[in-house]
C-alpha cells in the first residue's frame, strides 16, 4: 500500500465587477494514483430505493413523528 497524494485547489470568488470578494481553498485526493488492488479492492455506497423512503415518511407521518 502506498500513501495518496493530495495536492491543493485554488479559486477566487469574484463580484460582478470582477473583484475578488473570497479566496476558496480545498485539498483534494490525488486518486489517479491509487491501484486497484493495492490501494483499494472495491467501492460501496448504500443507497436506499425510493419505496423505503416514502415508507418511512407514511409510517412517520403516521404516527405524527417530526420530520425536518
Amino acid at each position: 500500500k502506498s500513501v495518496i497524494k493530495t495536492k491543493w485547489i485554488f479559486k477566487n470568488k469574484k463580484d460582478e465587477r470582477s473583484l475578488v470578494i473570497q479566496n476558496k481553498a480545498r485539498l483534494v485526493a490525488v486518486g489517479y494514483s491509487q491501484q486497484e488492488g493495492i490501494d483499494y479492492d472495491g467501492t460501496f455506497a448504500p443507497v436506499a430505493r425510493i419505496e423505503a423512503i416514502r415508507l418511512f415518511l407514511e409510517y412517520a407521518a403516521h404516527k405524527d413523528f417530526t420530520d425536518f
